[in-house]
């Protein structure tokens, strides 16, 4: 029982630490708390605590000893869903009762991106319900062995029992998703036919694994072996335990999902678009809108990828012509024979794929040690590479990133697709190792996570424009400063924009100009050179994530337009190094806020230097 008491007493400490030396219960629980930080930061840490998921990714809990959460998975009932709409509608209309003359610049700047977001949702509402949560590239049936293996950490005997506590709380949970796809259905909200076949065959497969080769169990495995604290005797005994439980919880709440959709299939169509939903178009703008931060409309974006797609085409043909590649046939042919050179490929083998990851350490690295031109700020957390696993590299895509743990003991994860050896070309891996790396998503992610006295949700916000817009730029940067030396490696960074450029024409041209799912396959291909494999990954993460992949070009062009302000009114007061500490500095922002914040900075540079 004493244990108990001080477990809890050390989470009402973590709490009161966290919320920003909120240090009195009126700071908790008044309307309008005194501290302004402590109003943002209660309702963030509110959310954080109802999700012993989020408690465990961020990982700060168990420094001091507090590891409750670990044995308990999210409560995703619809219900829930509406009380934290309500308490963030809430939440909103609370941040009006703070006077903006009451506040200094960055509590003032702390509102309005706190406005922004709550207005945002509230816009939202409507459509809360216009996606679908079971889809073949990051969907509800992979998330929980995903983060099992990524997240949950084993170390002693109590962190075995959480993980075995969780495998056991799964029928819940899919039980309680079950619940907000039956409301989809009955909206008339169906996935396309392939996204249901797609993740049929993924639940089928993962659920005719044997228990002992299955991912939950062989990565437990893998962490038994490193954990100190745990004797063989233990780890074996463990292991049987959750062998059993694969069997006797996780693969029937698998089986749920597969009777489900098994029926579900006879009523899906063969139409990919948001546009064949309900309200698809009203609900298609207004993804472009969140994701964006902007208000173009579909056709303007969609105008702007044909126009990307041509100019970055024409500076790729130079630079075949100076390669020795034939572009007499076009951009397709003269894309196709270059990177068709087999010195480009690694071995299809283990070896070849465990060079593949050493080499992009090796890129890290070098990135790391070239930067000091151009910033001011790094991060602290560390960033290691890791191959995406197996089970769903499938359907994954080629790349991805994942955030550092608060308390320092997981680094920012580079997550390598290793499926199909010639979608990883070596012209394009430092142009990845950029992007999901160094300066892009760690410097942008992990800068952001370590500021210190900036209220919790700026520390943890992801305006997608801003931070795909950030490493999209951050390519740009690498190569501006000598970082991609050769020729490959530019023709590498120019297929990675031309590839954004043509996401602007495909996600508009599925959502909204009603191209099918093969049309939009067939464009890409046509248009970037990319591996099928890649390709069609791409074009079914956009039908079933409308409008989130124009984000990354849209925010580039809008970093490079801000630069270059800055750059023309400034002159040679000019400091990359300081425009990028405003954009770094002040965590992910809507893009209209950044405009703001470059234009502040300006006019500072100008007073100060005068």
């Amino acid at each position: 029982m004493i244990k108990k008491i001080l477990k809890w007493f050390g989470l009402l400490v973590a709490v009161i630490l966290v919320a920003g030396g909120s240090f009195a219960a009126h700071e908790w629980y008044a309307d309008k708390p005194f501290m302004f930080r402590a109003y943002l930061d209660r309702v963030m840490m509110k959310m954080a605590f109802r999700s012993p998921e989020t408690l465990t990714s961020l990982g700060f809990l168990e420094s001091m000893g507090i590891k409750g959460h670990n044995a308990h998975l999210d409560d995703v009932h619809p219900d829930r869903t509406d009380e934290l709409l309500a308490e963030l509608e809430e939440f909103g209309d609370g941040l009006l009762a703070y006077d903006d003359e009451d506040l200094d610049a960055d509590q003032r700047l702390s509102k309005d991106i706190a406005l922004y977001l709550t207005n945002m949702l509230d816009d939202a509402k409507r459509f809360r319900y216009h996606n679908y949560p079971a889809n073949p590239t990051s969907g509800i049936q992979s998330e929980f062995p995903s983060f099992m293996d990524s997240s949950h950490q084993v170390n002693t005997v109590e962190d075995a029992e959480n993980y075995l506590s969780r495998m056991s709380e799964l029928p819940r949970k899919h039980e309680q998703y079950l619940l907000g796809l039956k409301i989809r259905e009955s909206r008339d909200i169906i996935p396309p036919r392939f996204v249901i076949e797609k993740v049929l065959e993924q639940m089928r497969d993962f659920m005719a694994t044997a228990p002992e080769e299955n991912i939950l169990y062989t990565s437990l495995a893998t962490k038994l072996e490193e954990a100190e604290k745990i004797d063989e005797a233990q780890a074996e005994e463990i292991l049987d335990k959750v062998a059993v439980s694969i069997e006797q919880n996780v693969y029937p709440a698998y089986g749920q999902f597969v009777n489900y959709f098994t029926e579900l299939e006879a009523k899906a169509g063969t139409d990919d678009g948001l546009w064949r939903l309900p309200e698809g178009e009203a609900a298609y703008k207004l993804a472009l809108r969140m994701f964006t931060t902007t208000s173009y409309t579909p056709d303007e974006i969609h105008e702007l990828g044909l126009a990307e797609v041509d100019r970055i085409q024409a500076e790729m043909m130079e630079i075949f012509a100076a390669e020795g590649v034939d572009i007499s046939q076009g951009y397709t042919e003269a894309m196709d024979a270059y990177s068709s050179r087999p010195e480009f490929y690694y071995e299809d083998s283990d070896e070849g794929r465990q060079q593949i990851l050493d080499d992009y350490q090796t890129i890290l690295d070098e990135l790391d040690a070239g930067l000091d031109a151009a910033f001011n700020i790094r991060p602290k957390a560390g960033m290691e590479v890791k191959r995406i696993p197996e089970f769903r590299e499938k359907t994954a895509p080629g790349a991805y990133y994942q955030q550092p743990s608060l308390d320092g003991t997981r680094p920012g994860r580079f997550y390598a697709n290793l499926y199909d050896i010639k979608a990883t070309p070596k012209f394009g891996m430092r142009t990845l190792a950029v992007h999901e790396g160094v300066p892009g998503h760690h410097f942008q992610v992990a800068i952001g996570m370590e500021l210190e006295g900036m209220p919790l949700f700026r520390r943890f916000s992801l305006f997608t424009a801003y931070v795909e817009g950030w490493a999209l730029y951050a390519e740009r940067v690498a190569w501006e400063l000598g970082l991609m030396p050769t020729n490959a490696d530019n023709i590498g960074r120019l297929t990675a924009e031309l590839f954004r450029a043509v996401r602007l024409v495909v996600d508009t041209g599925i959502h909204h100009r009603r191209w099918s799912r093969e049309e939009a396959i067939d464009y890409m291909l046509a248009n970037t050179g990319m591996a099928e494999s890649d390709v069609v990954s791409e074009i079914e993460r956009y039908i079933v994530w409308p409008g989130q992949a124009t984000a990354y070009k849209v925010g580039m062009l809008k970093l490079l337009e801000l630069r270059q302000r800055a750059m023309d009114e400034l002159g040679d007061k000019f400091d990359l190094r300081d425009f990028h500490d405003i954009v770094l500095k002040n965590g992910a922002v809507p893009l209209d806020i950044l405009d703001r914040l470059v234009d502040e900075y300006i006019q500072a540079t100008l007073e100060t230097t005068a």
